[in-house]
């Protein structure tokens, strides 16, 4: 890997092509190096965690909105969707859509968290769906997820968006038009022009997860992965892009991050350099925000020392300031503190979850969330006494690099006769380098878990045979990888809209 300074350029200074970040970005799309073996295995648990998720929301309103939207643009040359027969096929880029928004919704799959945050498994919903609109095959849907995950991760290693009040998306625009343009065996100028076209237009403001949050948290990576995919297309019609997108004196880093006197570093693979990014990622075993992850285990592991749980008097968690500003009460928003506040702003707050993976010694993707359970007087009684505080030494530990990162914190449970119950947790059981890491045998089981009673055990097995010969698929197979639900576990149909 070797690091890349990125800065302001006034527009006076020269700055060729081959010197600014997309053009790197691009170049490292399509440099057609071999796929290494563990990254085809971590792109399939991959493709499985997405589908695990998006059979479980397959039904859920937001997903019932944004299928029939996609359903409106019905294409011979299209995609097909999540629950549907791929007979029915929409534009790719409303495939992206629509599935994208199936992966996101219960915030349930991969992670990395490094300089910036970011969900890199909503790559595959853009790749995917154009390379099945192209008839390609797996070893070209390899070659671009590979890529799509390499360019994210190290975006997200070196630019910080959230300091700045920028959603993450603006990293997976980017990524994904890249990770398409080695999909396609575009050349890197074509690339270049996309990734600068898909950066211009992916850059949101932060409120998308921040107060009361919608269901836009689920939307907005499926928009980004829309936008990328409209970029490529209008790139490979010959038309460019505003340029430089990153260094441009009225440009990203000059007006919306950290402005003309910073410099970037953007750490990315030399040429020939097998991109392995992927594996520096890790996914989720709870349906909850990423940082509550491994207090979560905590929870689960402190609560049989607490026994009485009325007998608590107050709860600290010592944790990173991104955990403690995002998720704890350091954000200061009271609605993650209102038994009546929605899924999304309840997954981003640990005081909540904290509270009931306590009360309960575990965590369900939609049990967890439901109103009964969030309104249960013992559980806001408890919930309220929770507090966060940045602890700089887990700030530290969460901008590590290599064994010693880490997203937990230390727990300090006061009970009412003054003593005290103190435990720590650094990652998660299900990461890397936690206690019982994911390996492929967990990946199938989060899907047949999430899948039950939505998905066909048949179904099942169709789809997962497929990812067991992923990188040898025909374009026909890659198209099949899917699964499909009776009409019955699609919900009723979405309220009326323009499409």
């Amino acid at each position: 890997m070797k690091l890349h300074d990125v800065r302001t350029y006034k527009s006076v200074e020269p700055l060729a092509r081959e010197d600014q970040l997309a053009w790197k970005l691009a170049a490292v799309a399509t440099d057609l190096v071999p796929v290494d073996a563990d990254v085809i295995d971590m792109l399939g648990n991959r493709i499985i965690d997405n589908a695990s998720v998006a059979a479980a929301s397959i039904a859920r309103g937001p997903i019932r909105s944004a299928r029939a939207q996609a359903l409106g643009h019905c294409s011979d040359k299209g995609a097909p969707l999540f629950g549907i027969a791929p007979d029915v096929k929409v534009s790719p880029e409303w495939a992206a859509w629509a599935n994208g928004v199936a992966v996101r919704e219960l915030d349930f799959h991969d992670t990395f968290l490094s300089a910036e945050y970011s969900h890199p498994g909503d790559n595959i919903p853009p790749i995917l769906a154009v390379a099945q609109a192209k008839g390609l095959d797996g070893a070209a849907l390899v070659r671009g997820l590979a890529a799509g995950y390499e360019i994210q991760v190290d975006l997200v290693k070196g630019i910080c968006l959230h300091e700045h009040k920028i959603d993450h998306i603006a990293h997976l625009g980017p990524s994904a038009a890249g990770g398409i343009g080695a999909l396609l065996g575009l050349s890197t100028d074509i690339t270049f022009q996309a990734i600068q076209q898909a950066l211009h237009t992916t850059t949101t403001t932060r409120q998308s997860r921040k107060g009361e949050i919608s269901t836009w948290k689920a939307y907005a990576p499926a928009f980004a992965s829309k936008m990328a995919i409209e970029a490529v297309d209008r790139a490979m019609r010959g038309e460019g892009a505003p340029s430089p997108a990153y260094e441009g004196e009225d440009g990203f880093i000059a007006w919306l991050l950290s402005g003309p006197n910073h410099i970037y570093q953007v750490p990315l693979p030399a040429p020939g350099e097998p991109k392995r990014a992927i594996l520096d990622t890790y996914t989720k075993e709870y349906s909850a925000e990423y940082q509550s992850q491994a207090l979560i285990d905590l929870a689960k592991r402190m609560s049989p020392k607490v026994g009485d749980l009325s007998q608590i008097e107050s709860i600290l968690i010592r944790t990173s300031h991104h955990t403690h500003y995002v998720i704890g009460t350091g954000a200061n928003d009271p609605q993650k503190m209102d038994p009546k506040a929605s899924r999304e702003t309840l997954d981003h707050s640990i005081m909540y979850i904290f509270a009931v993976a306590l009360e309960d010694g575990g965590w369900h993707h939609e049990k967890s969330y439901a109103p009964e359970r969030t309104q249960r007087p013992g559980t806001v009684d408890l919930w309220h006494k929770i507090t966060t505080e940045e602890d700089p030494a887990w700030t530290a530990r969460y901008h590590a690099t290599g064994s010693g990162k880490a997203f937990g914190g230390k727990v300090i449970i006061t009970l009412k006769n003054g003593k005290s119950i103190i435990d720590e947790l650094g990652v998660a059981d299900a990461h890397p380098n936690g206690a019982r890491p994911f390996a492929r045998p967990n990946y199938v089981e989060k899907f047949r878990t999430l899948a039950d009673g939505i998905v066909a055990t048949t179904e099942q097995d169709r789809f997962l045979a497929l990812i067991d010969r992923l990188p040898t698929l025909t374009g026909a197979e890659v198209t099949q990888l899917n699964f499909i639900v009776s009409s019955a576990q699609l919900g009723p149909d979405a309220p009326a809209g323009i499409f």
